[in-house]
C-alpha cells in the first residue's frame, strides 16, 4: 500500500529534518562505532527482558545494574557539550562511563556490608557516592537540559545550607554523608522506587512501543485511521487522533508516538493543507493523550498503582470518560481548522477502506488482548508487556513464515534509544525523592501550598497545574507525574481531596509537560518532522490539548465524570462536558458552522461556561445558548446561499434582456 512508501520517505526527511533541541545533542558515530553503541542499546532492551522473566533477581544487583548501563549508553549517545565534536567520545565522557561502572560496581560488591552500616558510612562510601551524584546530575542534564538537574541542585543546597534558612523551611541542615547515605547507600534514591518504577513499568512498554513500530502494527493502526476517516474534511488530522490513541494505548511514550505516527500523518496533514506547526502540534496533542488511553494506558497507570494501591482496571475504568472526551476535544479543533481554511479530504491518495485494512491486520488486535488478559490474571505489568512483545513476534513469524532475527535486534536496538531520553533521568529523581524525605520539605510545602490556595479548592488545582508545569519541563509523563506527586499529592490530601480524584488531577496535568513550552519534547519532535517553528508548535498543542486543563477541576467539582455516583448523574456529566468543550473549542477557534459574529462568540462562551458549571439549571441555560448559536449560524448561511442564489438569477435576468436588447 502507498503508507507504506510514504513511511519510508517521511523517516529520511525526518532523520533530516529533525528539531534541533534534541537531535544535535546525539552523537554521530561512523558505521563501525554505530555497531558497538547499537549492541550497547539492544544489551540495555535485553536486560529489561531478562528481569521481566527473572523475577527473583536480587533487587540491588537489578537496579545498580540497569543503572549503570543507562548511565553509560546516555554517556555514550549524549555527549557531555552541544559544541563539542560529535563523532567521537570525549575524555570528559570516557571519565563519566568509567565513574559509573565503578560507582555501580561497588554498589553490587559491597550491598550487604553497606546495608549493615547505614548512617556511618566509611569514606570509601563516601567517595564512590559523591562521584554518582555528580554522574547522575550530569546525565539528567544531557537529555533534556538543566530542568531537572536544577530542581536537583536545589534540593542538595537545601539539604546542605537549611540551617542558614530562616523561618518554617529552616532545618538543622546535612553533611555530604548523610546526602549519600540517602541518594547512594540505601534504597531511598537511585536504587528505590524511580529504578523499580523504571523496569517494572515504563521500560517494558516503551520496548513494546519499539516492537509495534519495527512489525509493522504501529503501521496498520495508522493506515486503519486514514481508513476511517478518508472521506472526512481534514482526513490525515484526524486520523492522526484516532491512531495515536490506538499506539499511545499500547507504548505509553508521547514521543514514540510522535516519531513512530508523525513520520506518516504530518507530512499528510501539510500535504491538504494544514500548515506545518498545526500539523505537527495535532500530531504532539493526540500522542500526547495517547498515554493514558485505556484499556492500557501505558506507564502512568501502572505508576499510579504503585503510589495509591488503587486496583488497576479502577483506574482503567475511570479513565475512559475524561480521555474520550480529551481526544473529542482535539478533533473538534482539527476540524474547526479545517472548516476555517476550507481544507478538504485528501484526494490524491488512495486510500484503502477500512475493511481491506482490517482483513490485512486484524490480529494485531490480539497484542491488546493478550496485554489486558495477562493484567486481569494479576500478573506485573512487565510480563504483560513482554507478552505483548511475545504476541507480536508470534504474528509476524506465522504470517512471512520466518522469526526475523534481524527486526528482533532492530526493535531492541530502537528500544534501547527510546528508554534512554527516561532512564537518563532516574538518578535526578532518585535525588529529588531522596531529598525530599531527608529535609522533610514535602510536609513543608504541602503547608505552603494549602497557605496559597487559602483552603480553596479551585485555587489548589490552579497551583497543581502551575507546579505540574515548572517542576515537569521537559519530563516525559512518568517522571513528571513522581514529581508532581511528592511535591504536591500531601498537600491535596491533607485538604479532603479523594485519593482517586487527586491522582487524576495530578495525572492530567503532569502529561502536559510534553506539549507545552519551553521544553514540550513532543511538540520539539512534531516540529522537527514538519520543519515547523517549535515554539509555534508548542502554543498550538497548548491550545489543542485545552481538555488537560479543563478537566482536572471538572475531576474535583463534578466527579460523576470519574464515575462517582448514581448512573443518571454519570450520562448528564459526560453529556453536558462534551458539549461544554466543543463549545469552548468553538469559542477558541472563532468558528462553528461558519466565522462566528462577536454576539455569537460571547454566546458560545457563556454556552461553555454553563455547560461546565456544577449546577443542573446552568447546564440547562448553557445547552439553550448553544442550541442559539447554532440556529444564528444555520441561518446566516441559509440566508447568505438564498443571497448567492437570487444574485445568480438577477445576473441571468439580465443577460437575457441584453440578448433581447
Amino acid at each position: 500500500m502507498e503508507h507504506r512508501g510514504t513511511k519510508t520517505t517521511a523517516e529520511s526527511g525526518a532523520e533530516r529534518s529533525s528539531s534541533a533541541e534534541l537531535k544535535s545533542v546525539e552523537r554521530r558515530f561512523g558505521s563501525k562505532a554505530q555497531i558497538a553503541v547499537n549492541l550497547g542499546l539492544a544489551v540495555l532492551s535485553a536486560f529489561i527482558i531478562y528481569t521481566s522473566i527473572n523475577a527473583g533477581f536480587n533487587i540491588v544487583f537489578k537496579h545498580a545494574l540497569y543503572l549503570m548501563i543507562v548511565l553509560v549508553m546516555t554517556a555514550v549517545v549524549y555527549p557531555f557539550s552541544r559544541r563539542g565534536r560529535l563523532d567521537r567520545i570525549s575524555v570528559v565522557d570516557i571519565i563519566v562511563i568509567v565513574a559509573s561502572i565503578a560507582g555501580s560496581v561497588y554498589v553490587m560488591y559491597d550491598s550487604n556490608e553497606r546495608f549493615m552500616r547505614l548512617g556511618i558510612l566509611n569514606p570509601v562510601d563516601i567517595v564512590f557516592g559523591v562521584i554518582m551524584l555528580v554522574v547522575g546530575l550530569d546525565i539528567g542534564r544531557r537529555v533534556i537540559g538543566w530542568a531537572l538537574t536544577s530542581v536537583s541542585l536545589v534540593l542538595i543546597l537545601y539539604a546542605i545550607l537549611g540551617r542558614y534558612i530562616p523561618g518554617p523551611f529552616g532545618h538543622r541542615g546535612f553533611n555530604i554523608a548523610a546526602i549519600v547515605n540517602q541518594v547512594y547507600a540505601g534504597l531511598e534514591g537511585y536504587y528505590g522506587l524511580p529504578a523499580r518504577m523504571m523496569i517494572l513499568y515504563v521500560a517494558p512498554f516503551i520496548l513494546l512501543g519499539a516492537f509495534l513500530e519495527k512489525t509493522g502494527a504501529g503501521e496498520f493502526f495508522i493506515r486503519l485511521a486514514f481508513s476511517l476517516t478518508r472521506r472526512s474534511t481534514g482526513g490525515p488530522a484526524k486520523a492522526a487522533v484516532i491512531g495515536s490513541a490506538f499506539m499511545g494505548s499500547i507504548s505509553g511514550s508521547a514521543i514514540a508516538n510522535v516519531t513512530s505516527t508523525g513520520v506518516i500523518t504530518i507530512p499528510m496533514m501539510k500535504r491538504i493543507g494544514y500548515r506545518p506547526h498545526v500539523a505537527a502540534a495535532t500530531e504532539a496533542a493526540a500522542s500526547t493523550g495517547g498515554q493514558i488511553m485505556p484499556p492500557i494506558m501505558g506507564a502512568v497507570a501502572f505508576i499510579m498503582v504503585e503510589l495509591t494501591q488503587i486496583p488497576y482496571f479502577k483506574i482503567v475504568a475511570v479513565a475512559i470518560a475524561p480521555i474520550v472526551l480529551y481526544f473529542i476535544t482535539v478533533f473538534t479543533f482539527v476540524h474547526l481548522e479545517a472548516k476555517k481554511h476550507n481544507i478538504g479530504t485528501d484526494n490524491e491518495r488512495n486510500v484503502e477502506p477500512a475493511g481491506a485494512v482490517l482483513r490485512e491486520g486484524w490480529h494485531f488486535f490480539f497484542v491488546i488482548l493478550v496485554i489486558v488478559a495477562i493484567l486481569a490474571f494479576g500478573y506485573a505489568p512487565n510480563l504483560a508487556a513482554l507478552g505483548g512483545i511475545v504476541t507480536l513476534l508470534a504474528i509476524h513469524t506465522i504470517r512471512y513464515r520466518k522469526l526475523g532475527l534481524k527486526l528482533i535486534y532492530e526493535a531492541l536496538v530502537l528500544g534501547g534509544k527510546y528508554s534512554l531520553s527516561i532512564g537518563s533521568l532516574v538518578a535526578c529523581i532518585g535525588i529529588i525523592l531522596a531529598m525530599v524525605g531527608l529535609t522533610g520539605v514535602g510536609l513543608k510545602l504541602s503547608w505552603l501550598f494549602s497557605a496559597l490556595s487559602g483552603g480553596v479548592p479551585f485555587f489548589a488545582i490552579l497551583l497543581v497545574g502551575l507546579v505540574s508545569l515548572i517542576l515537569g519541563m521537559g519530563l516525559a509523563s512518568g517522571p513528571a507525574y513522581i514529581v508532581t506527586a511528592v511535591a504536591v499529592g500531601p498537600a491535596l490530601l491533607e485538604m479532603g481531596f479523594p485519593v482517586l480524584i487527586a491522582h487524576f488531577i495530578m495525572i492530567w496535568f503532569s502529561i502536559d509537560s510534553e506539549i507545552t513550552p519551553p521544553v514540550g519534547l513532543a511538540s520539539i519532535v512534531g516540529a522537527g518532522i514538519a520543519k515547523a517553528n517549535p515554539m509555534k508548535t508548542m502554543m498550538t498543542a497548548f491550545k489543542y490539548a485545552k481538555g488537560l486543563y479543563i478537566l482536572p477541576f471538572i475531576f474535583y467539582y463534578r466527579p460523576a465524570i470519574l464515575l462517582q455516583g448514581a448512573l443518571p448523574q454519570i450520562v448528564e456529566t459526560i453529556a453536558s462536558v462534551l458539549l461544554g468543550l466543543i463549545a469552548f473549542a468553538a469559542f477558541w477557534e472563532n468558528h462553528l458552522l461558519k466565522r462566528t459574529a462577536l454576539h455569537e462568540r460571547a454566546g458560545l462562551l457563556l454556552a461553555s461556561a454553563g455547560l461546565l458549571w456544577p449546577d443542573w439549571r446552568l447546564n440547562a441555560a448553557g445547552l439553550a445558548l448553544l442550541v442559539a448559536v447554532l440556529i444564528s449560524q444555520r441561518i446566516g448561511i441559509l440566508r447568505a446561499a438564498a443571497g448567492v442564489a437570487a444574485g445568480a438569477v438577477a445576473a441571468a435576468g439580465g443577460k437575457s434582456e441584453d440578448r433581447d436588447a
